[in-house]
């Protein structure tokens, strides 16, 4: 049992954000708030028989790569926010911890190295956040409204100011946003807005998607409506599911994202999925395309295509790009996209289950001379399973795709399907990096590139 006065020196980081120490009888403890090379003293907070959990309460040899976080609400004490969860780390360490994960998923839940480590994808660490899912509550006994992310390790709001990894105009909405919310007559019945910013010659569209559990009155509708004109935000409003989703007005442009390298717009509604950071994901498609090194005569399939992210831009390069999502709204979506984007002659889209795959859908599909495949994160482990499944029993004239691009949002879930993909499809894995699209958080994000061994 780890001692309150006894100084534990921490030996590494885990994505948590946690310090790893081993205390005097070599228990292994995860220190909230400690990074490598320090000595702490830690208050125990929880004990079990192969580890214990704390936060730091003492320093006494302080890391070089501890900075001053960068926001105010950032901290270990009760009431900070959660949102974010190494702050304070260098902005760099933070990408070689999310970089040495990759590796040792790799390593050790499938028994590989990638032949080659790309350059990690880096971008701006602060107000990158296009997307968030802001919690709303009002506090009668406060007479307070908290809009924001959760307290660490908590079911409350946070009551937060600001937050520097939102855009600026988005962060300064925080508190009008409050006052709106406080002044609304079902403000006991508002338990979310969601965030979506597009982009478009003319500027940054933002939208604000307010849930609402009961009929809004006019009086509200008409505060809201003020407000997105004093604000120049649009509102949006989901009285259910997220087919319920509908404008307050018509008034304002449509939320949309693009890919300038390729010409490429694509219009979204806020409750679609779209990266969280455009800059690094215009970063993503432009790595993934010089990786896939698509020619002219060849064609490509798409796998969870969504609304064409990569689909569109591969399509600018290849013969035929065929993009498979599981929604055949998205499906209908990514459709339009490619007419509005002048490329309906060379995409085709299909909507189908690719958690249900076979060897024999595979077959269906026809030959594609490459892949890319960008998951959820429960991963493709479906169609490395059929893959393989098809190297142990080639069917004839068919032939797997020479390489395949694979986007990961889930290291553990990679690390699993590129076991199959080496060990039991007949794959190398050629290369492998880190994509930093949540900076400062523990969310790690990479690509891994497969050549047929």
């Amino acid at each position: 049992m780890t001692a309150k006065e006894e100084w534990l020196k921490v030996d590494s980081i885990d994505l948590e954000g946690q310090g790893v120490a081993r205390n005097s009888e070599g228990k292994v403890v995860f220190i909230d708030g400690a990074l490598p090379g320090e000595e702490v003293q830690v208050e125990v907070g929880r004990r079990k028989n192969q580890w214990e959990q704390g936060s730091l309460v003492s320093l006494r040899r302080e890391s070089p790569l501890r900075v001053r976080p960068g926001c105010p609400h950032f901290g270990l004490h009760a009431g900070a926010c959660g949102g974010c969860k190494m702050q304070h780390l260098d902005a760099a360490a933070q990408v070689a911890v999310k970089q040495r994960a990759l590796e040792d998923g790799l390593q050790h839940l499938s028994k590989l190295r990638p032949e080659r480590m790309l350059r990690p994808i880096e971008g701006p660490s602060w107000g990158y956040r296009y997307r968030a899912r802001l919690s709303v509550r009002h506090v009668a006994k406060k007479g307070t409204v908290l809009i924001g992310f959760h307290e660490r390790k908590s079911r409350y709001v946070a009551d937060m100011s600001v937050c520097p990894v939102l855009p600026p105009k988005v962060s300064g909405l925080l508190l009008p946003l409050r006052a709106l919310i406080g002044a609304m007559d079902q403000r006991d019945r508002l338990p979310q807005i969601e965030l979506a910013v597009g982009e478009r010659d003319e500027g940054t569209v933002i939208a604000l998607v307010l849930r609402h559990l009961e009929p809004l009155t006019d009086a509200d509708r008409r505060r809201l409506a003020a407000f997105g004109q004093t604000h120049g935000v649009q509102w949006w409003l989901q009285p259910k599911g997220p087919e319920t989703v509908h404008r307050l007005d018509d008034t304002g442009p449509e939320l949309a994202y693009s890919l300038p390298e390729y010409g490429v717009l694509m219009p979204f509604k806020p409750t679609d999925f779209t990266q969280v950071n455009h800059h690094i994901n215009r970063v993503l498609v432009h790595r993934a395309l010089g990786l896939l090194a698509v020619q002219r005569d060849e064609r490509v399939i798409d796998w969870f295509c969504g609304l064409g992210n990569f689909t569109l831009p591969l399509a600018r390069h290849a013969r035929e790009v065929l993009g498979i999502e599981g929604s055949e709204t998205l499906v209908q979506r990514s459709r339009e996209n490619a007419d509005r984007n002048g490329l309906a002659s060379r995409t085709r889209f299909e909507a189908r289950n690719l958690f249900e795959l076979s060897a024999d859908d595979l077959v269906g599909y026809g030959v594609a001379d490459k892949w890319l495949v960008d998951p959820p994160r429960e991963g493709a482990f479906a169609l490395a399973k059929a893959l393989a499944d098809i190297h142990q029993a080639p069917r004839e004239g068919w032939q797997p795709p020479r390489r395949i691009v694979y986007v990961s949002c889930n290291p553990a879930t990679l690390a699993r399907d590129a076991g199959l993909l080496v060990h039991q499809a007949g794959y190398r894995c050629s290369a492998a990096g880190v994509v930093n699209m949540f900076p400062h958080t523990a969310h790690v994000e990479s690509i891994a590139v497969f050549d047929r061994a």
